[in-house]
């Protein structure tokens, strides 16, 4: 592999030492391959696990149900009184204060308390 690579380099170099600019179209190619690598690497170590997880949290977020204890993205505990359409209504801590939250908010869903 790094043979074919110094050859081409050397063919680089010749052919703008000679002036002319010669290139087949496979070393068009070569010269673009660490790009195409790179962009296929960074597709399958970031952009598709990241759209794995998306795609949980949005399961996780449309299978909630009343009785279900969640944490928000702010820290928020507690457990879903309530649900009407991307609106739920969590009670918070022993003193029954109750604070509606919307769906995207859920960061994610813990074991229900039994009381």
């Amino acid at each position: 592999m790094f043979g074919n690579i110094s050859m081409f380099t050397a063919k680089l170099m010749a052919a703008s030492a000679t002036g002319t600019q010669e290139m087949s179209t496979a070393d068009m190619l070569l010269q673009l391959l660490p790009f195409v690598l790179i962009i296929l690497v960074f597709y399958f170590i970031l952009i598709r696990p990241q759209r794995k997880r998306d795609k949980e949290d949005e399961a996780m977020r449309n299978n909630l149900e009343v009785g279900d204890v969640i944490t928000t993205r702010g820290g928020i505990v507690g457990k879903i009184t309530n649900i009407k359409d991307d609106q739920l209504t969590i009670q918070t801590g022993s003193d029954s204060v109750k604070i509606r939250v919307m769906r995207w908010a859920v960061a994610k869903k813990e074991e229900k308390i039994s009381d």
